[in-house]
């Protein structure tokens, strides 16, 4: 086996761990937000941003919310970037601790 080879499988079975140990409390439904938006792509529109990820369920304070609802409340029509998104959820949702089931 060749160094290439054994590097590969150590960087299989460290990926295969999580990097931070999961508790056993409650689950916590929903996705956090930071998660829906790595999967989109910048700027983006509010309307692509509903028709890639519309479906999706984020965390928020009050319970897990529908994204679609949340960008049905924002009045901004273009998102320049991941963090601008980010702003514009939490302005809908508000900060704060998740709840948990």
């Amino acid at each position: 086996m060749s160094d290439t080879d054994e590097e590969a499988d150590t960087e299989a079975e460290e990926d295969a761990e999580p990097a931070v140990e999961l508790g056993d409390g409650p689950d916590v439904a929903g996705e956090p937000v930071a998660r829906v938006a790595s999967r989109l792509t910048w700027p983006a529109t509010r309307s692509d941003v509903r028709a890639q990820e519309g479906d999706a369920t984020v965390r928020t304070p009050d319970g897990p919310t529908s994204l679609d609802a949340v960008l049905e409340e924002s009045e901004v029509p273009l998102f320049e970037s991941r963090d601008e998104f980010h702003e514009a959820v939490e302005d809908v949702v508000g900060s704060g601790p998740v709840a948990t089931e």
